[in-house]
């Protein structure tokens, strides 16, 4: 868990330093996933001005928690993007490439409209790396608040381990998944500097 952390730190320096090195205007924005809040995962989003149509974005997010009777979503997303901006950056429709990876450990939840039924009785746990397109649009709303709704497309490479419920230790098998499809999405709530 260290090397994660020292990852996340690293890249968050490399994000302040392209911050720094860029044009005193250069724009800051902090982000929170309304979307990402409601599978009560904590997260934050910042994005920097690069010139005045590029941007890049770095997301993370963790759910750390263990429900009753040991049902579990745990898992932490970390995922950067570079943007173009048709019209000026943080205002109107972009375009962009996005990076993601992460670690999970999930089972004993059942979703709704039969998404990954395999969790209700199973428990899995793993690492992903993947990426994708995004397209999306931002909304001004003051100097200081912006709205923006994003969708990605992609790629995730999951390797997995597999236990027989949600409590048992017993590993019972493990494999690789290759994931196409959403990557991304995000409704942000955005506080501009």
């Amino acid at each position: 868990m260290q090397h994660i952390q020292r990852t996340i730190g690293r890249t968050l320096l490399l994000v302040i330093f392209l911050a720094a090195s860029n044009q005193a205007e250069a724009q800051i924005s902090l982000k929170n996933n309304l979307l990402y809040d409601a599978t009560l995962t904590p997260n934050v989003s910042m994005e920097v001005g690069l010139s005045p149509k590029w941007t890049f974005d770095l997301t993370y997010g963790i759910n750390p928690w263990t429900f009753s009777d040991n049902k579990k979503w745990r898992h932490w997303l970390l995922q950067p993007e570079l943007r173009y901006w048709f019209c000026q950056a943080f205002n109107g429709h972009f375009i962009g490439l996005h990076l993601m990876g992460g670690e999970f450990n999930a089972g004993g939840v059942k979703f709704p409209f039969g998404i990954a039924p395999c969790l209700h009785n199973n428990r899995y746990e793993g690492w992903y790396a993947g990426g994708g397109f995004v397209y999306g649009y931002q909304w001004p709303v003051s100097r200081h608040f912006s709205v923006e709704t994003v969708l990605g497309l992609g790629y995730d490479y999951v390797q997995y381990k597999k236990f027989p419920c949600e409590v048992c230790g017993t590993q019972t098998g493990s494999g690789h998944y290759n994931y196409f499809g959403p990557t991304k999405l995000a409704l942000n709530l955005i506080y501009n500097f």
